[in-house]
């Protein structure tokens, strides 16, 4: 099974490519930090490459600004190609399947809300999948943001827990 799932910030403005054939990309990186902590408490950082197709990278190119968090789910891809130097150069890019809005336009801070949800500041059309991909954005009903908010009681997790 090839699945992946990132949770991380755009490194910069997605651009919206087109192939010959006149199929929509977008080549992107996303910053994700790693889950455990150096004993300083601060986490190193991987920069992801990946690329989105059709109505996908539309919707990302248009949406999304460097900074903007960014939930992708895909697969990893890898390739080659040779150099203009005439050395063998490898790649490796998750391939976007479906993303989803983390947090709220123009808040950079955080909050997950859902992309369906009717607090979510965008307007947009609903995607349809194309022939390249089976991609569409995530346009189910709209849920609580905070899945404790009706428990009734703190919820205390010790750091240490994983350690």
């Amino acid at each position: 099974m090839n699945k992946v799932f990132l949770l991380g910030r755009l490194t910069a403005k997605p651009e919206l490519r087109y192939t010959p054939s006149n199929t929509a990309y977008s080549r992107f990186s996303v910053a994700v930090d790693r889950r455990i902590a150096r004993q300083d408490g601060t986490r190193e950082t991987d920069f992801i490459n990946c690329v989105a197709w059709g109505k996908t990278a539309e919707n990302i190119a248009r949406f999304f600004d460097k900074g903007r968090q960014i939930c992708i789910d895909g697969s990893i891809r890898t390739g080659s190609y040779t150099a203009q130097d005439g050395t063998k150069r490898y790649t490796t890019d998750v391939n976007v399947d479906n993303f989803d809005f983390v947090d709220k336009k123009g808040n950079n801070e955080g909050g997950f809300v859902p992309s369906g949800a009717s607090e979510t500041p965008y307007d947009f059309a609903t995607p349809s999948p194309t022939p390249n991909s089976e991609s569409t954005m995530n346009t189910e009903a709209p849920v609580n943001s905070d899945p404790f908010a009706e428990f009734g009681e703190s919820v205390s997790i010790d750091e240490n827990f994983l350690d």
